[in-house]
């Protein structure tokens, strides 16, 4: 009573090799994932390269504007020391020389002098340092301690001032 098991087993065989054999579709899915998945992970790296390159030439630009200021910044320097040899009314007119020559630089880059006296006090562009009694109206800027400084039109160092309470009775 001995069966004979080999058919079945061939036949088993015979169908488990066509279901793990790949389909056409199937390997030209494959194949388009594969390609897409490459093509993305080339453009991620190409991105994140760019990225690198951008924050090495920003911070090359920022350098040499930096340096191009610095540069401007010497020739004041340099007034300064021939000013230390100078006496009297020399150094008086060379230091004015030199007051001139800063301001103008200043501006060349877009920086100014904030204007603070006799206007009313504006706490994003002063910053009180006294109230004082005073024969001008509560609030106004009656006398300017340090300078302001805007860049372009943003402020970049308050003026401390001294503002008016009014006057006591």
């Amino acid at each position: 009573m001995k069966e004979d098991t080999s058919e079945p087993n061939e036949s088993k065989q015979n169908l488990a090799k066509p279901a793990d054999a790949p389909s056409p579709a199937l390997e030209e899915l494959q194949k388009a994932y594969d390609d897409l998945n490459n093509r993305h992970l080339r453009l991620a790296a190409d991105f994140d390269n760019y990225r690198r390159r951008m924050a090495r030439e920003l911070d090359a630009r920022t350098t040499f504007a930096i340096e191009g200021f610095a540069v401007e910044l010497l020739e004041v320097v340099d007034n300064f020391e021939r000013a230390e040899k100078a006496d009297g009314a020399a150094l008086t007119e060379g230091m004015e020389q030199i007051r001139k020559l800063f301001a103008t630089i200043l501006e060349r880059h877009g920086i100014r002098l904030m204007e603070c006296r006799n206007l009313p006090f504006d706490p994003e562009r002063h910053e009180a340092i006294a109230y004082v009694p005073s024969g001008a109206e509560e609030g106004t800027v009656i006398d300017e301690v340090v300078r302001g400084y805007c860049m372009q039109d943003k402020v970049i160092r308050c003026a401390k001032v001294v503002v008016s309470k009014g006057s006591e009775e």
